[in-house]
């Protein structure tokens, strides 16, 4: 058994709460925190920006990346351009306006497929499900599936190599509040299903280990005729999620975490009411994630925090060193705020350092580093 040592201590000029009613003398506040934003932390009151930098050099940074530009209509998710890696976590974006003329079996770990854009109708092992932007898509390990574009489809492909998501343990505010578990849908044994059920031959493909195998059958092996079970596809939308809010608090990322897994969580980030308590930090505030590695992808909406970025980007905060809002998101909340934000934005915290994928450098904005300077 061991826990975090405590101490908590007041020095100099603070705070008595965090992200909120910060000294006159001090409005740049910085959380130091470990385990992501679940474990001990210390808040320190600065004189300048955290973020205030005038140079760097060297390979930790800030990075951010257009996603919008890599390679589009992909034929199959297991060619998809490969984009944050490491062996817990394998992010991917996967563009494809065709119907997959293979199944796909991803044998290294569940999937969650994130529907940036399009709609269409997907085909698995427990029957046919439509899905449209917006949608989680909880792939299970081993899985066959395929879809069916109705409109070009892009989709974030996050594995959870060698493990499973779960849901997060939502402590005092019960197991119904950000989605009721009610919430989510399964596939259904339905007609489209049923008339799917060919006998003309079909292959499967199965990824283990990094590795291709292909299996033909001669007919479709999505032939169930029914099933019963607490195991499945399951599917739900950020407009199903109603996040935490607190006018008088601007709460962590851990507060929007909607899955679980092995060494990383996934957290989304959806429409809200700003905070209106006049002393309430109404922005995210500075900290350093020093045990984990931050990604956000974007999808939808102003992302008020973020200069110059669009739907389809992706950013990439490794850990390591402080990173919040930009000097003009910051200083237009401490004079004039927004009452509401409807930015739509993917979270994934992974415990062990990502690795960027072959592709990415082709796609980076280098300048990214330098959206935090000073402006003259």
């Amino acid at each position: 058994m061991r826990k975090w040592i405590q101490y908590p201590h007041r020095e100099g000029t603070v705070s008595r709460q965090a992200h909120a009613d910060f000294p006159d003398t001090a409005i740049y506040e910085r959380e130091v925190g470990r385990s992501g934003f679940f474990g001990p932390a210390t808040h320190l009151h600065h004189k300048h920006p955290p973020t205030g930098w005038s140079a760097w050099e060297g390979p930790l940074r800030p990075r951010a990346f257009d996603l919008n530009e890599l390679p589009k209509n992909v034929a199959a998710p297991w060619a998809a351009p490969l984009v944050l890696h490491n062996a817990q976590c394998k992010l991917r974006i996967w563009s494809v306006d065709q119907a997959m003329t293979q199944l796909f079996r991803n044998g290294d770990g569940d999937d969650m497929l994130f529907i940036h854009a399009g709609s269409g109708e997907l085909f698995c092992d427990y029957g046919h499900l439509s899905y449209r932007d917006g949608d989680y898509i909880l792939m299970p390990r081993s899985t066959s599936w395929r879809i069916e574009p109705a409109a070009p489809t892009t989709m974030l492909l996050i594995e959870a190599s060698n493990g499973a998501y779960q849901l997060p343990d939502k402590g005092l505010v019960g197991p119904h509040a950000i989605f009721d578990e009610a919430m989510l849908d399964v596939p259904a044994i339905d007609d489209a299903f049923r008339a799917q059920q060919t006998e003309d031959e079909w292959q499967v493909v199965i990824k283990r280990r990094g590795a291709l195998s292909t299996v033909t059958y001669p007919f479709n092996p999505l032939d169930a005729v029914g099933w019963h079970g607490n195991h499945s596809v399951a599917r739900i939308n950020w407009r199903d999620i109603r996040p935490l809010m607190s006018h008088r608090y601007h709460l962590p990322p851990s507060a929007h975490t909607t899955f679980v897994a092995d060494g990383f969580v996934i957290c989304t980030f959806v429409p809200r009411p700003i905070e209106s308590d006049p002393g309430a930090l109404k922005v995210p505030f500075y900290h350093n994630n020093d045990d984990y590695d931050e990604v956000i992808f974007y999808h939808a909406g102003d992302f008020f925090s973020r200069d110059n970025i669009k739907p389809g980007m992706l950013t990439f905060h490794p850990a390591g060193f402080t990173h919040g809002p930009h000097p003009k998101a910051f200083a237009k909340a401490m004079t004039d705020p927004k009452t509401f934000t409807d930015e739509v934005a993917v979270m994934i915290d992974t415990r062990d350092a990502l690795e960027q994928g072959p592709q990415m450098p082709e796609v980076e904005w280098t300048q990214y580093v330098d959206s935090w300077k000073p402006k003259p």
